[in-house]
């Protein structure tokens, strides 16, 4: 456990608590400060404080940093998708039905145990203080039933640059989805708040209050009959950002049974969203990198069934 103390100068007046711990303890991010202070791991002026608290000149801020806890994720041997690799990130398409990291009910066969196998543990310890033990590494993540490109960072600078990138919204993010029904719109943009469905929290929902702004850009690229298979392009990142979007749109995603129809046409194993490309700037390199994955054969499928019914 390792403790740190400051007191706020007088150009650092006004600054949020957590932009200036976030600013003073290197390899950490914002959200990992914001957690520690939340939790009580940091004071100002003896004090327990929030987040968002505006410092004051000659306050004293305490931080204490937590040893990082061991990993006790259970590698596993896990074929992976691996699209690139080198000593800082690793771009994986995730297959329909894989979990990212493990969590309640899903403790082994994710993507993470997967990585144990691939990578020595050692890679990964670093990061345990960044993004948690079951977490290591994951800057993002896509649905179990949402398959195509994530990036995994293989070093705490990696993560940071990644997480930052997030944070701004300049990382391209494009998925390709096959909605119900024929969508109008050759393309456009939605613009909304998403929260918890008061009705039903375990979902997401597009909400006039107490929301994440959230916006998707699409456009069309192809339309049968009663579908309409699109580009979605994520400006921000709300978790089941698009297929609640989709949904609001009144053309909810192709085997979509949370937030679509319960009766589906055809036998998927869920909703039927591939994440098609995925670009950054390299957290070391500092040029933009681009990685695409083509559509899987499930969706390709659904789709020339569509196109044969057109003829």
């Amino acid at each position: 456990m390792e403790a740190k103390e400051y007191i706020v100068s007088q150009e650092e007046v006004g600054e949020r608590l957590d932009c200036f711990l976030a600013g003073k303890v290197e390899g950490y991010s914002r959200t990992y400060i914001q957690k520690l202070i939340e939790e009580g791991h940091c004071k100002v002026n003896g004090k327990n404080a929030k987040p968002k608290l505006k410092l004051h000149e000659g306050d004293k801020v305490e931080a204490v940093i937590p040893d990082p806890v061991p990993l006790e994720v259970v590698p596993e041997k896990i074929d992976l998708d691996i699209i690139y690799e080198d000593n800082d990130i690793i771009v994986i398409n995730k297959p329909q039905g894989m979990v990212v990291h493990p969590a309640h009910g899903n403790y082994s066969g994710t993507v993470v145990n997967a990585l144990m196998e691939h990578c020595s543990l050692s890679d990964y310890n670093s990061l345990t203080g960044i993004n948690g033990i079951m977490r290591p590494g994951i800057v993002h993540r896509i649905d179990k039933h949402t398959s195509g490109l994530i990036v995994v960072a293989k070093n705490n600078e990696a993560h940071l640059s990644l997480s930052e990138q997030l944070k701004e919204h300049s990382i391209t993010r494009k998925y390709i989805a096959l909605l119900e029904g024929r969508l109008n719109s050759d393309n456009g943009k939605i613009e909304t708040l998403i929260g918890r469905n008061p009705k039903n929290r375990k979902q997401m929902a597009v909400v006039v209050e107490n929301g994440k702004k959230a916006v998707t850009y699409f456009r069309v690229i192809e339309r049968f009959e009663n579908h309409t298979l699109i580009e979605a392009e994520l400006e921000t990142g709300r978790t089941h950002q698009i297929r609640v979007h989709a949904a609001y749109l009144g053309h909810p995603l192709v085997g979509d049974t949370v937030y679509g129809y319960k009766k589906q046409r055809f036998e998927t194993m869920g909703q039927l969203l591939h994440a098609r490309l995925l670009g950054f700037i390299h957290p070391t390199k500092k040029e933009y990198v681009e990685f695409e994955a083509p559509i899987p054969e499930y969706f390709e499928k659904v789709l020339g069934i569509l196109r044969n019914r057109c003829l």
